[in-house]
């Protein structure tokens, strides 16, 4: 079979080659899987070049997250575990974590629902506590997990302001239904936060980016506002300062998603049936904005990897690409 694998670290296009491997053979409570759509995620990129916090042993195949199909025709949605990640024509994945794929998404749609939009509820609902009626600033908002953050705040009833950079972005990030767009490009994002909040700012801040995001985010958050803090696409780690958060009264929040699947599976199960429900309702559905054949996998990644894209890229068969 084929599978993208990584040799030596570095940029995702330079280091992914798509070598021709042996099938995989389950053990004991695994499952074989033929992939029928893998998503794309920042990680990937991050694994690719070193710097995740979970190095694999090279060679190893990217690929966090797919859409599947199990030997008896049942379509899932799987998390294979590296070094076998999900750019392959076929994976391994242990039986036990294993989700159904829902009915009303494609499989494309169903490879990208699980890790942005677990991340999503559980930042929002689990760690912000977010109430209906509050006004949630997104950061990233037209990108793979701001775009599901964006859904998820819509479906719990808040207000969604999203920071999007240029126009293009800032389209998208109108589709998917926020109330206001920020380009971050053109405008300043503190005033106009506290503008359209009357001065209070905003409850909640989610914040996939870092740097600079996170420090206009400390100037607009409201009083006793909540900062989501889910990963660092800029490639910069801030240094919070604590006094500032004391000062002004709010609350700064880290989320590791994978660690509940360790510190408490069941809650995984949980948010995927209440995702599955909002997605047979309508009120969420991933934004996948390309199809990508599996032999331009590595240019995909690479885009990802640069910011270039938006909503979520997904590696299909040949022949579903469009």
């Amino acid at each position: 079979m084929q599978a993208w694998r990584v040799h030596e670290n570095g940029e995702p296009g330079e280091v992914m080659r798509l070598d021709e491997v042996e099938k995989p053979t389950p053990g004991e409570g695994q499952l074989l899987l033929k992939v029928r759509a893998a998503n794309i995620n920042f990680p990937d990129a991050l694994l690719c070049r070193g710097q995740y916090q979970v190095r694999p042993p090279l060679p190893f195949t990217p690929g966090v997250e797919i859409c599947g199909e199990t030997e008896d025709g049942r379509r899932v949605i799987a998390n294979p575990a590296l070094p076998h990640g999900g750019f392959a024509q076929y994976v391994v994945v242990d039986a036990a974590t294993v989700l159904p794929a829902p009915e009303s998404l494609d499989d494309a749609e169903a490879a990208a629902l699980h890790i942005g939009y677990q991340t999503g509820w559980f930042g929002l609902h689990r760690r912000a506590r977010i109430q209906a009626g509050e006004t949630l600033l997104v950061h990233a908002a037209a990108g793979g997990v701001g775009s599901a953050a964006v859904q998820l705040g819509k479906a719990a009833g808040a207000t969604v302001i999203g920071v999007v950079g240029g126009p293009d972005k800032a389209r998208i990030a109108r589709e998917l239904g926020c109330d206001l767009v920020i380009d971050r490009r053109s405008e300043d994002i503190v005033a106009t936060v506290k503008e359209a909040t009357g001065g209070r700012g905003a409850d909640v801040v989610y914040d996939p980016v870092g740097g600079e995001a996170y420090a206009k985010s400390v100037k607009c958050v409201a009083f006793e506002g909540r900062i989501v803090v889910v990963g660092f696409a800029s490639g910069a780690i801030p240094s919070p300062g604590l006094n500032h958060a004391l000062v002004k009264n709010y609350a700064i929040l880290g989320l590791h998603w994978g660690l509940y699947n360790t510190m408490d599976p069941a809650a995984i199960l949980a948010c995927h049936q209440e995702l599955t429900k909002l997605a047979a309702e309508g009120a969420i559905k991933p934004l996948v904005s390309e199809r990508v054949a599996m032999k331009d996998a590595a240019d995909a990644v690479q885009r990802v990897a640069d910011g270039t894209t938006t909503g979520r890229v997904v590696v299909v068969p040949e022949g579903m690409a469009r």
